[in-house]
């Protein structure tokens, strides 16, 4: 080999030990950052006429898994679902309390069952008069809060879903951008690397909201597709159409066509929908459950409640003095409003003194026009009979034989239930998410000892092209002194 073959090999040597070097020194710097992923260069041998000339880049590539950054993305969009599910459950289940503590909607009805088994014990009493008013109003109030909790909750979810939609379709746009953008430069550059780097994020905001796959194409652009097949991406970004509500109400909901559904270029992908893309992960696929299935699911199990409670009280049997076929000591006062009953229930306006009526009624009857005998609990024992009453029921997943209280018992149960089975999936699913992401990492994030090293090879190998350049110049100068 002749010094200046020598002198350009080393120099190449120099040329890429430097370049090494700046990417180890990127990969440590972007080591905590998320989506950053490993960069190194990749090398080749300079070959001239048959023989090797020294080393040369042919650019910066990212570590990569395809198979396992996949299957991270889908379990990324059932973690976002499964979370959604079980912290919403957790906070309903809350609200509507629990049986065996005596908190909630059972502690309300168990109050009003002994306000009512105490003022049959004393009829003559005002205080327990006013005891069981106060409880039975307690009950309406429940009930009324209750209702009123699940359409600020489905309220909330449509909103959340309008959100959603904007987050993803500004993904969608940055992806369609970065795609652009990348046919136009160097694709085994560090830049390029760089705009990979933000593209794969800009996935990851989409496959939270819903599962999501990638095909490559032409140019490093890549076209993004539901799991179930409908283009987000395709050259174009297309965008995800969805008009929010501006009011709820119980009898809203999508099959009458008072909510909006989700769609791409008029493809349908609203979860539960009849359509081969309906989305079936994801934050869209769990906040679409919890306003058209869960929460209205939930609301038709208050109403069951609520008619339960107006119907055992309201037998024309236990009190002679009202009306036949008029309501007793809670009412509806919107029969023909159908759904949403657990909202509107209130007191007979007869017993209640904030209305014009008196609590004597409670003991006398609804429809007596003067205080009777004291000591005569005959009303007021059939009310607590028919309140104790086990009945059989079968509407709307309470299913059955139940006293009133018991009834109330049961739906905090159901709500109970609820939560450990959406506890239990997020605990697996955020199990595998994990494990899933330790591996990505491991394949394909920076490892600062296996940098240092590498930074320690960078160093030698530098410092062996700086000697053979040393050691050409002392002989050229050498010859030049002969």
């Amino acid at each position: 080999m002749s010094l200046s073959s020598a002198i350009y090999t080393a120099r190449s040597g120099l040329q890429v030990s430097s370049l090494r070097a700046d990417i180890v020194a990127t990969n440590v710097a972007n080591a905590t950052t998320p989506g950053y992923v490993r960069r190194s260069v990749t090398l080749s041998e300079t070959i001239v006429d048959g023989r090797s000339a020294g080393v040369r880049s042919d650019g910066v590539a990212r570590a990569s898994d395809n198979a396992i950054k996949t299957q991270r993305r889908e379990l990324t969009s059932g973690l976002a679902q499964a979370s959604v599910l079980s912290s919403t459950w957790k906070s309903i289940s809350a609200r509507v309390g629990d049986s065996v503590s005596g908190t909630g909607i059972f502690k309300n009805f168990s109050t009003f069952e002994t306000a009512l088994s105490r003022a049959v014990a004393s009829p003559e009493s005002q205080t327990a008069a006013s005891s069981l008013l106060e409880a039975a109003r307690g009950i309406t109030q429940e009930l009324n809060s209750l209702s009123e909790m699940v359409e600020i909750q489905r309220a909330e979810a449509d909103r959340e879903i309008a959100d959603g939609v904007d987050v993803v379709n500004a993904a969608l746009e940055k992806i369609e951008d970065l795609n652009t953008r990348l046919a136009r430069i160097n694709r085994t550059s560090g830049e390029a690397a760089a705009l990979v780097d933000e593209r794969q994020r800009a996935l990851d905001t989409v496959a939270e909201y819903l599962p999501i796959q990638t095909v490559d194409r032409d140019f490093g652009a890549i076209d993004v597709l539901t799991t179930e097949g409908v283009f987000l991406v395709a050259g174009r970004a297309r965008q995800i159409e969805f008009t929010p509500s501006s009011a709820f109400g119980p009898s809203d909901t999508l099959a009458g066509g008072d909510l909006s559904g989700m769609s791409v270029d008029g493809v349908v992908m609203t979860p539960g929908a009849p359509s081969f893309g309906a989305v079936s992960g994801g934050l869209f696929g769990a906040l679409f459950t919890l306003r058209d299935q869960d929460l209205p699911a939930l609301s038709a199990q208050l109403d069951t409640i609520a008619n339960d409670l107006i119907t055992r009280l309201s037998d024309d049997s236990l009190d002679p003095t009202k009306t036949p076929g008029e309501q007793g000591i809670f009412v509806d006062p919107d029969i023909a409003a159908g759904a949403g009953l657990a909202g509107r229930i209130s007191l007979n306006a007869a017993i209640d003194p904030q209305q014009g009526g008196s609590t004597w009624r409670l003991r006398d009857g609804l429809g007596a026009v003067a205080s009777g005998p004291p000591g005569n609990n005959t009303i007021l024992s059939a009310l607590y009979d028919a309140f104790s009453a086990v009945r059989s029921i079968n509407a709307n997943g309470l299913q059955g034989a139940y006293s009133s209280t018991e009834l109330a018992a049961q739906l905090a149960s159901v709500t109970g239930q609820k939560r450990i089975q959406h506890e239990a999936v997020v605990s697996s699913t955020q199990t595998q998410h994990a494990i899933l992401v330790e591996v990505e990492q491991n394949e394909t994030g920076v490892d600062i000892d296996t940098q240092m090293q590498d930074l320690i090879l960078v160093e030698q190998a530098y410092a062996a092209n700086a000697r053979v350049i040393e050691v050409a110049s002392q002989m050229i100068k050498l010859l030049m002194e002969l």
